[in-house]
This record gives structure tokens, C-alpha cells and sequence, in this order.
């Protein structure tokens, strides 16, 4: 799409006028009349499109053996169409008739049934799908599908089938048992006053294994090795955690506020300490593991080898630079590393995947140290790569399966397939030697797939946000497609005349890197005149924003009806890119991406001339409530105003294990340099805050401090303070507010007068 020039382009090239008389074009500069009737027609769209895109989100139901499913397509108007698909044949087909089978419920049932509306629970269809079973308001009915006589039945069959599932990768970290049985059900160990118990199952008597432990400093986490032999726990040091304060203002059944309290670990607070030991059964011995004290994050999961004379565990250092995976000996209590992963920036902790294969020796696991994520098979001894099972300029996102019998690997991944969007995501199959490479779904589209119950089909549903979705079943084993079972209809949504979401591209601060947005434009749009940019910023490190799948009407297609071009940017500094597109935000949060994010919205105002980048807005929550304020803070050139909602405005002040993954520990003078608290008398252009006073996500403290900041240095902003609300934009009356802050920032035009009538519906 950006290959091409725009038919209105085209239309004044034809008329003789030139790129600089273009650029000049007069500002869109609404009357307050005409500024009322655009609300009015955003009320109207807000409401009229509703449901208006059907048949875009197939939920299979796969009935027992997985050779069929049934799903509801859900219509203008909340219609409910039942449908069923015979994989098998490869057919699809109404379910049943409507009409009838909401006849013969309401028999059966004593009470009208809507034929449109029908709503049924579990459904169960027999082999040749003739007889069906369902739940109807809590209670089971049989109906025969030649004649329609239905009958209420005890309960419903049970699918009592072991299908294959796919991989659930446990957690890293765990809480065990202290009250823990062996695997062989003869012992029990147990902690009392502190101290590691164990006796025999049906004794009275305990041997006492530790006398250094004590309530304050007691041994904890107790699991067994898979031969009984062993007990591993560890002597903690507990840290209790400070606690996050807030008032509800308007709990109207007291008179009084009440005072509300969590538990809540800001970065640079302690953790408890783990110091690990082993406990052997038949000597009563406890040997003290050679190997550091666990302070970060709480006891791992251990991993033991084949033949349980060791373990492997794996271990995070404070600060997300250092991965390790560590084989202790039990014998000895000697420990050595065995995988040893290290970057100068950080290492995206969540987003580390292992798989432990003890019958040969071996581990799965994903990294970024090549500077893309991929997947690695590392020999369990020596902790050299086997072998690269994935490699080259693009991300793995996510592992669905190990089949460690075919030694396959069901994966997904963005950014293989050249000439499209990097953000694409694309399902594959590959073997753990790298070789035999499936692709599962087609190029040029985003896809989400769902395998069946018993794992030999799936459904892919792809699209592009300017292309609606289409949903097919095909078969795992080759890809091979069995049947197209839904394209989406959105000719109700055309209707209304809402332009499709654009794509774009432009270079980032390097010059070289594409940043990948989105444009909304309002209805009835005029290229012949600019108009304000808002942007929904959205900047956490921690995944990337921009939508790929279609997007139908929401929020900011909405704002934009107000007379806005409205934008989203996933620039630097986010995830799902390289490791150097990612690392942009080490260290700097209040980057946030802003100098790529400027120079695609330039890009894009060269492009489309009515694009006014003299007139931009900018807002977001939490994370983007940060970035938003940060823009007009650290960039007043470009941003003109701001809506932040419960912002981390200080990464000091928010939660710990999201701010150290990306600015690091120790907390240093970084921390402070990029506080939109600190830097508050930066302030230029027009900025409103929103925060929740329950917000139990950043604390509203953040917003609270930025506000005194501002208060001090003298700044004039507004600020919203909503009761009982938690973490969030607002709500609608905080959504409400942010698009009258930005008709008059931008547009320079007084928002409706809504005590006096102007606007009475709510936004």
C-alpha cells in the first residue's frame, strides 16, 4: 500500500498543484457547531457498529475423537448460528434447524425459546450426527435431529478420551511442600520449629536433621528426589515486603474512608534467601551445597537426571544479565554450570523457554545470544550446543509442542518470511537437528492457530488489520488445507463508511530499520485540509503494540471522528524484533522509542500532506501514561499535549520485577535522569493526568508525586482523580475527558457544555 501514490494524490497532480502547495494546505479548524456535530456522529458510530463484523472468530468444539466440531457464528443483531463441521468429509453445515429445535426445547423446557437467540451449553453430537445433547440453562436435553423430539436426559456423556496435549512449559520458580511424602510413599519430611524432620510413614519417631533453623530463619521448600533417597530444601532468610497504601474515598455504607493495603516489592527491595541443602535418607546427613545463595526470585524447579545421582536447576543473577543452568552432584554436594548465558544489556528473563530431556541427556531451550531469539539443543553434560534448531534474521514468539519421540518442535515465529511485516506471526514444524522445516500457514497475513483435541488438525485464522479475517482447517502433518470454514463479513461495517486501518513504514533513528504503525483517519476526511495527530502510545519493553490482526471499530477510530488522524508506532526499544532493536530500551525507558516515533509520523506527513505534524497529541496508560507525559517532557518540539493515565512516572516508584528487567540493579542515577517526576519543570504544552485511587498495579503515589512536582515548578495541568477506580484510562468518564482535552488542545474548540444539556449521552 505504501508503493502506491493515493487516488486524492493523483486527483490534485491532475489539477496542477504542487508537493510544496500541498504541504501548505489550510489547518482543519472545526466551528464549535460543527465540532458538536462531529461528537454526535462519534455517539452515533460508537453505536451503530456495534457487532457489525461477523464470522471473524471461530471457537472450535471438537467432540470426542476430534474427527468433528461445532463453533457459533454470532450475526448482526446477536443472532446465534450453530454450525457443525465433519473434518472427515470436509463439510460443513447449519448444525440444526433453528426454528424447530427452539420448538420442540420449549416444550421440553416449559418456556419460550428466541429460534435467533438460542443458548446452549456443551453440545454433543453422535457419530452421524443425527442426535444431539446439550445443556440448556443448567439442564441436559436430548434431541433427535430427523424429528425433533427432545427430551430432558440426567446428565451429559463424558469424553473419557487421553488426547496428546501440547507442551506446558512448568515454572521456573516454584513453592514446594514443606509437608512432603516420598515418591516411594515410605517417608515424610517436614519442617517444625524451623528445622528438617523426617520420619517413616506409620513411625511415631522423627529424626531431626537440621538445629540452625528457627521460626525467623527456618528451613523451607522441602521436595524429594525421585528415588526417595534425597531430600533438597533450603535455609531462607525470609524478607517480608513493604506495603502500597490507598484510601477509598466513596465507600458510601461509612462515613469514613477506608484504608486499603497490599504487599508490594518496588525495585532495589530484598528478596528472601535460599541456601541450598541435601538431605540423605540413609546416612540422616546434611551436606550444605556448594553453590551461591539464591537471592533473586524464589527456590527453582529441579530438573534431575536419569539416573538421580544429580539434578539440574536454573538461575536467574539480580539485574537479567546472567542465565544460568547448574548441575549439582548429590553425592558430593559439589555444583558446576552448566549453561551459562551473559549479555552487557539484559536477557529477557519471561521470555526463556527450557525443555529438560533426561532420557538423552539433553536440554531445549530458547536464547537471544546469536541477536534473534531462537531455539537450541545443548547437550546436558558438556552444555555445548548440539545443535542451532533454528536460525537466521527473525524471532521465534513461542513453543507449542515437543514431540520428543518424532524429536519435533511445533513453534511460531515472526519475521522469517521477507518482504512483509516482521510482526507477522506464522506457525512451523522443524526437527531438533534444524532440518525438514514445515510451514504451517501462508505468507503476507497474521495468523493464530488452534490445534484439535487430538492434535492432527488445526485451525488458522489469518488476516491483516486492513484485511478481515478468513478462518481454514487443515491437517497437521503436512499443513495440506481441508476446508475454508469462515471468511469474516464486515459489508455491515462498510456501510457506515469508517475507512480501513492503513499500515505504515518508516525509517527509525538509525536510518535503516523499518518502524511498523498504523494510520485511522476520520470518516468524512477531507485531504484537503491537516489534521491534529494523536498518538495511542504504548512503550513497555516487554512485547509490541501495534495491531496486525483486522481491527474493527474501537476507541480510537472513534477519537479520530472527532476530526483527528490517529496513529499507533512500535518503535525501538520494544519487543519482537532483533536483540539491538530490543536492547534500545536497557537502561532508558524514557526513550520510549520517541525519536523513532517522531520520524514515522514526519515520514507519514510527507507522504500524506494533510497530516499535520505541527498539531500532535499523544496519549496512554500505565506504562504509556509514562511515555506520554515523558514525550512532552523530553520533546516539546514535536508533542504539544499529553493524557496520561496512571503512570509509573517513576521507575523507583513501580513494580519491581517489570522495572529491573529493563533498567537494571543496582537502582542507580539512570533511575532518577529519567523520572517525569524529577524532570516536571521540563513541562511545555498541555498535559492532563488521570489515575485511579485503587490502582493496585503502579501505585498512585506515582501520579500524586508527579502532580506535586508540577504543583512546585508551577506548571498548570489538569488532573483527574477518579474514586474506587483501579488501574486504568479512566473508565468513560476519564475516556470521555481525554477527547474533550484533546478538542481543545488541538483543535482549539470548547468541548460540550454537558451540565448544561449540550451532550447528554455518555461517551
Amino acid at each position: 500500500m505504501n508503493c502506491k501514490t493515493p487516488l486524492f494524490l493523483l486527483f490534485l497532480f491532475s489539477l496542477g498543484i504542487s508537493y510544496a502547495q500541498q504541504s501548505a494546505l489550510p489547518a482543519y479548524q472545526p466551528t464549535r457547531a460543527e465540532m458538536m456535530a462531529r461528537y454526535k456522529k462519534a455517539q452515533l458510530l460508537d453505536s451503530i457498529t456495534r457487532n457489525t463484523v461477523v464470522k471473524s472468530n471461530v471457537q472450535a468444539n471438537w467432540l470426542p475423537g476430534g474427527k468433528s466440531f461445532w463453533y457459533v457464528n454470532t450475526l448482526v443483531d446477536s443472532v446465534r448460528e450453530y454450525m457443525y463441521v465433519d473434518v472427515v468429509k470436509a463439510r460443513k453445515k447449519i448444525a440444526f434447524d433453528h426454528d424447530r429445535l427452539a420448538r420442540s426445547l420449549g416444550k421440553a423446557s416449559g418456556e419460550t425459546v428466541d429460534p435467533q437467540k438460542i443458548y446452549l451449553g456443551r453440545i454433543l453430537f453422535n457419530k452421524d450426527a443425527q442426535q444431539i445433547s446439550f445443556e440448556y440453562k443448567r439442564k441436559a436435553y436430548l434431541c433427535d435431529l430427523i424429528t425433533y423430539q427432545c427430551n430432558k436426559i440426567d446428565s451429559l456423556p463424558r469424553d473419557t478420551i487421553r488426547y496428546p496435549a501440547l507442551t506446558t512449559f512448568p515454572p521456573r520458580w516454584i513453592s514446594y511442600h514443606t509437608d512432603s511424602l516420598s515418591p516411594d510413599k515410605k517417608w515424610t519430611a517436614f519442617v517444625k520449629d524451623g528445622n528438617v524432620y523426617i520420619k517413616e510413614i506409620g513411625s511415631e519417631d522423627a529424626t531431626q536433621l537440621t538445629t540452625d533453623g528457627s521460626t525467623d530463619k527456618p528451613y523451607d521448600e522441602l521436595a524429594w528426589s525421585p528415588d526417595s533417597k534425597y531430600v533438597i530444601g533450603y535455609h531462607t532468610n525470609p524478607v517480608k515486603d513493604s506495603s502500597i497504601y490507598y484510601v477509598l474515598s466513596s465507600n458510601y455504607s461509612t462515613s469514613r474512608g477506608q484504608l486499603r493495603s497490599y504487599s508490594y516489592k518496588q525495585p532495589g527491595d530484598p528478596f528472601t534467601t535460599y541456601d541450598m541443602f541435601l538431605f540423605d535418607v540413609d546416612t540422616r546427613k546434611a551436606t550444605k551445597v556448594n553453590t551461591e545463595i539464591l537471592d533473586f526470585f524464589e527456590a527453582p524447579v529441579l530438573h534431575w537426571k536419569k539416573d538421580n545421582r544429580s539434578f539440574l536447576y536454573e538461575k536467574v543473577d539480580r539485574g537479567h544479565q546472567r542465565f544460568r543452568i547448574i548441575e549439582v552432584d548429590v553425592a558430593t554436594g559439589n555444583s558446576r554450570t552448566v549453561v551459562d548465558d551473559k549479555t552487557n544489556t539484559f536477557i529477557y528473563e519471561q521470555r526463556i523457554n527450557t525443555c529438560y530431556l533426561p532420557n538423552t541427556n539433553e536440554i531445549l531451550l530458547t536464547s537471544e545470544k546469536d541477536g534473534w531469539q531462537h531455539i537450541f539443543l545443548v547437550d546436558a553434560t558438556t552444555g555445548k550446543d548440539k545443535n542451532t534448531v533454528t536460525n537466521g534474521n527473525y524471532v521465534v514468539r513461542g513453543i507449542d509442542s515437543i514431540d520428543v519421540k518424532k524429536r519435533e518442535i511445533w513453534f511460531k515465529a515472526s519475521g522469517m518470511n521477507a518482504g512483509e511485516d516482521p510482526y507477522f506471526v506464522h506457525y512451523y514444524r522443524i526437527g531438533f537437528d534444524g532440518k525438514k522445516l514445515i510451514t504451517l500457514t501462508k505468507p503476507g497475513f497474521h495468523h493464530n492457530v488452534i490445534y484439535s483435541s487430538n492434535k492432527d488438525y488445526y485451525l488458522d485464522t489469518y488476516s491483516r488489520v486492513d484485511v478481515p479475517p478468513v478462518t481454514e482447517l487443515h491437517r497437521v502433518s503436512d499443513g495440506k488445507l481441508i476446508l475454508e470454514v469462515e471468511r469474516a463479513d464486515i459489508s455491515a461495517w462498510q456501510k457506515t463508511g469508517i475507512p480501513l486501518v492503513e499500515p505504515f513504514t518508516a525509517k527509525g533513528r538509525d536510518g535503516v530499520t523499518d518502524i511498523w504503525g498504523v494510520i485511522i483517519r476520520p470518516v468524512d476526511f477531507d485531504p484537503n485540509k491537516r489534521y491534529p495527530v494523536i498518538e495511542n502510545i504504548y512503550a513497555g519493553p516487554q512485547d509490541a503494540f501495534v495491531p496486525k490482526a483486522f481491527l474493527p471499530y474501537g476507541e480510537m477510530h472513534s477519537m479520530a471522528q472527532l476530526g483527528f488522524i490517529v496513529v499507533q508506532i512500535d518503535g525501538m526499544g520494544t519487543a519482537n524484533r532483533s536483540k539491538a532493536f530490543h536492547d534500545v530500551c536497557w537502561k532508558n525507558l524514557g526513550d520510549a522509542g520517541l525519536p523513532d516515533r517522531i520520524l514515522w509520523m514526519k515520514a507519514l506527513a510527507k507522504k500524506y500532506p494533510y497530516v499535520d505534524i505541527d498539531r500532535v497529541g499523544v496519549y496512554g496508560t500505565s506504562a504509556g501514561g509514562q511515555n506520554s507525559t515523558g514525550a512532552l517532557l523530553f520533546h516539546p518540539e514535536f508533542y504539544k499535549a499529553a493524557v496520561s493515565a496512571c503512570g509509573c512516572h517513576d521507575n523507583r516508584i513501580d513494580k519491581q520485577w517489570w522495572n529491573e528487567q529493563w533498567m537494571g540493579y543496582p537502582i542507580g542515577q539512570h533511575y532518577a535522569d529519567q523520572s517525569n517526576i524529577v524532570n516536571a519543570a521540563k513541562l511545555k504544552g498541555s498535559l492532563m493526568l488521570i489515575v485511579g485511587e485503587a490502582d493496585n498495579n503502579v501505585p498512585p503515589e506515582s501520579t500524586y508525586r508527579l502532580a506535586d512536582a508540577l504543583i512546585k515548578a508551577g506548571k498548570t495541568f489538569d488532573f483527574l482523580d477518579v474514586p474506587g477506580m483501579g488501574h486504568g484510562d479512566g473508565g468513560t468518564y476519564g475516556r470521555a475527558k481525554k477527547r474533550d482535552f484533546f478538542v481543545k488542545h488541538l483543535l482549539g474548540v470548547d468541548p460540550p457544555d454537558r451540565n448544561n444539556g449540550e451532550l447528554l449521552s455518555r461517551q
